[in-house]
This record gives structure tokens, sequence and C-alpha cells, in this order.
């Protein structure tokens, strides 16, 4: 079987899991914690068995890297991996605000191949191919044609580690919300992801998120017309330490924004050298 072939049965077992996810939003009962503020609800791990029992029982053969399970190396895959993240936006989803997705991709030789992220209460589906485009609910998609920075809408998101991390985003926010026309932090990379794939928003970036978060997206980017790289434009964003995705078009001047560092004050603003 191709991986084209394979595409409709990751569409279904994604959508399977976020049916679950809508069944249970607004009832969770369970909730524990993986650090400070990194929590896991009981959703969290019933989805996660649904994709993992699937794929086990379709592909036996391929490697499984589970965000609630953890797996190998996060930075080389050279032999197929599914990649799983059952819910991506936790606590928006314990907290019940709507932003929230289930992730899979299917990584090989280093890269994406396969990539669905499925949106359960608006019942969107994003799916891509290596080669093959990418589409929302089976329309094809492309990123925005938004030509420059100051007109951009952008997305990020904070680490867990923020309360003790200096370098907490914080600062790279405050240069961005100088330059860009919006900013939005809806706390669910995946979706900001996808949402770059389709044009809703024109560039997006975060620190230290996981191979789990960003793998699904990081295709859809690229097969919608996207570029994806690294905080200074280089190839180390598989693991999700950094990530920045874009229209391309103002790709570079997002990377420019990034050689100010991550201190809220700004040189340039602020009648410094």
């Amino acid at each position: 079987m191709r991986y084209a072939d394979w595409l409709p049965i990751i569409v279904t077992i994604a959508q399977e899991a976020g049916a679950l996810l809508r069944q249970g939003w607004g009832a969770v009962t369970q909730i524990t914690y993986k650090g400070e503020v990194n929590l896991v609800t009981e959703y969290d791990l019933r989805a996660e068995e649904i994709i993992v029992r699937a794929l086990r029982q379709r592909f036996p053969q391929i490697a499984i890297y589970a965000e609630e399970q953890g797996g190998g190396d996060p930075t080389g895959w050279e032999q197929p991996t599914w990649l799983i993240d059952p819910l991506d936006g936790t606590t928006n989803f314990a907290h019940g605000f709507p932003a929230f997705a289930v992730s899979i991709a299917l990584v090989a030789e280093g890269e994406p191949v396969l990539g669905v992220i499925y949106d359960p209460l608006l019942d969107e589906t994003f799916a891509a191919r290596r080669g093959g485009g990418a589409t929302l609910n089976d329309r094809p998609i492309h990123v925005s044609a938004v030509p420059v920075l100051d007109k951009a809408l952008l997305a990020t998101g904070f680490a867990y580690d923020r309360r003790t991390r200096p370098d907490n985003n914080v600062g790279h926010f405050a240069h961005f919300l100088r330059r860009c026309q919006g900013m939005r932090r809806a706390g669910a990379a995946a979706l900001d992801l996808a949402y770059v794939a389709c044009g809703r928003l024109d560039g997006f970036w975060e620190l230290r998120l996981h191979p789990w978060d960003v793998a699904a997206g990081i295709l859809l980017v690229q097969e919608a017309g996207g570029r994806v790289t690294d905080l200074e434009g280089g190839p180390r964003y598989h693991s999700g330490e950094q990530i920045v995705a874009s229209n391309g078009l103002i790709h570079e001047e997002m990377l420019a924004v990034f050689r100010l560092g991550d201190r809220p004050e700004d040189p340039l603003l602020d009648g410094g050298a």
C-alpha cells in the first residue's frame, strides 16, 4: 500500500478520536499534572488509546511515538514512525475553551510524509501528503498572500517552563507585537500551523514544542506553499524545539525580528543603539 492510500485511513482514525473529544468537551473529571502547569485529562489518554490501537491493527510494522506514551529519539526517525498528539490544546480542553485538535503524522527518512489535524468542534479536517498538496475538508488550501509583516496576523505560544526559563518568548512576543498587524495566542500549536497552511494566519512561531506537536503541521504548511525553518532560518525545526512557519513572503522579516533576541527591550524602537 502506498502512502497516498494511507491518508484516508488516518483521517478516519483522527476523526474517531475527535468524536470522543467532542463528547468529552465540558465534561472533564480527571486531571493530572506532568509538570507545574502541564496537565493531562482522561480524554488525552482515551483518545490516544483509540489512535494507537487503530494504527497497530492497520500498520503493525510501523513504530509509534505518542505524547502520553513517549518513544525514541525526537530528532531522527529514519524508519517510518507515527507521531501522535491525541489532544493538542489540553489546557483549553480542560477549561472549556474551544481550541483543540487531534494531530497524527507519519515521518520517514527524517521528514513528515503524511499529516492530519482534526478540529472536532468545527469538524474541520486538515490533511496533507508529501508531494500531494494540502486540503481542508477535501478542498485544496494555500497559504496567504500577505506580503509584509506590517500587514500580517501572527500566532505564537509559551512553553510550560515559561515561569523559570529566561528565554520564555516574552521578548519575541513584544518585538512582533510592535511590528505586525495583530497577534493571537490560542494555545494549540497544531491548529496554529494548520491555520497558516489555509491562510487564516500569515505566520507562527514557538519554542520548546515537541515533534508530535508540529510534524503534521509542518507538512501542511509546506504542501500549502509556505515555509518552515528554525529561528535562524535553518533546518532544525522537526523536534519542535524552535519553529517558524509562514506564508513564505514574510519569513525573512520574521527571522530578522528574532535577531533582536528574547528580551522585551527593543533597541530599534526604544532609543537604543
